[in-house]
């Protein structure tokens, strides 16, 4: 029986478990550089007890699976949980995985990027804990979906490790009072100010504007463009006039969040209790024996929840 021995190395990193076996074997092969035709199962028989170990990157790797299968041992760390979701959206995506994930690209998942943040803010919204860790799952989905999809493009790619190197980069220079030693920052809008202001250098910004999203709901953005204006000392009397419903809402919005309150979720928690209230009207109805269908504004306000 041969007494090979397979280890399955994550990235850069060996299984403590396999630096002995390493130090008293006499073979070591990658597996990447292992020729099939002089290194093959046939051949695994007339290895020694350890004589013969093979460095791998994964169980799936032709080589390793073959000598496994041979009956080799493996030795292999715990693949951290964040790791593995990476290797599982690899093989999704690559070739023998998943027809409709090989065909998308960032523009066709940008759908699902929105209604997956809608979900979490729901479940944030309604602390709801096992939607909330589901759908955070989801939304690290979407990221470690567009991070594979990029690395693919033929002049500019990167993956999730460059993107985690790139976090880690922008949280370090943005808390150089907490890793480095610049005086330390007192208050939360001290901080605050102090973000944006290295944001500011980082990226060689012109306007205070750049850098805010367009793209987002609307009365977010008439928020963040009052919290940007506000820091810039822009006053309120600058604010769009004219009395049209497009320049209230903006000023009201602008405004509040001015106040540090965040209009956007005010609004979204506002709208989601005018739908519960109307669900109750609706089914006191129907406990009073009327079709909600049927109800004139003083049936409405019959049956509308109390305060």
């Amino acid at each position: 029986m041969t007494a090979a021995v397979v280890v399955i190395a994550r990235g850069a990193t060996l299984p403590a478990a396999a630096l002995t076996i390493l130090r008293s074997s006499g073979a070591v092969y990658a597996a990447s550089d292992v020729d099939p035709e002089v290194f093959g199962v046939p051949a695994l028989g007339e290895a020694q007890a350890g004589d013969l170990v093979l460095i791998a990157g994964s169980r799936r790797e032709p080589k390793a699976a073959a000598l496994i299968r041979a009956g080799a041992r493996v030795i292999e760390a715990p693949v951290p949980p964040l790791v593995e979701a990476a290797e599982v959206m690899d093989r999704l995506r690559s070739p023998g995985g998943c027809p409709w994930d090989a065909v998308q690209t960032h523009e066709s998942l940008r759908q699902y990027l929105v209604e997956e943040t809608y979900e979490l803010l729901d479940a944030i919204e309604e602390g709801d804990r096992v939607a909330l860790r589901e759908e955070l799952g989801d939304v690290l989905l979407q990221v470690l979906f567009h991070a594979r999809v990029a690395v693919e493009d033929a002049d500019d790619p990167f993956g999730i490790d460059e993107v985690a190197s790139e976090l880690v980069a922008k949280l370090v220079g943005r808390h150089p009072h907490v890793f480095a030693d610049a005086p330390r920052v007192e208050t939360v809008s001290d901080q605050n100010l102090k973000w944006e202001e290295l944001k500011q250098a980082e990226k060689s910004r012109q306007s205070i504007v750049d850098g805010v999203a367009l793209g987002q709901p609307a009365v977010a953005l008439a928020g963040k463009l009052g919290q940007r204006s506000g820091r810039a000392g822009i006053p309120l009397d600058l604010f769009p006039g004219g009395s049209e419903a497009a320049a209230q809402l903006f000023r009201v919005a602008a405004t509040a969040r001015r106040a540090g309150i965040d209009p956007e979720g005010e609004l979204r928690a506002v709208a989601k209790q005018f739908a519960r209230d109307i669900r109750d009207a609706e089914q006191a109805a129907r406990d009073a024996g009327l079709e909600p269908t049927t109800l004139e504004a003083d049936g409405w306000r019959k049956f509308w929840p109390g305060p």
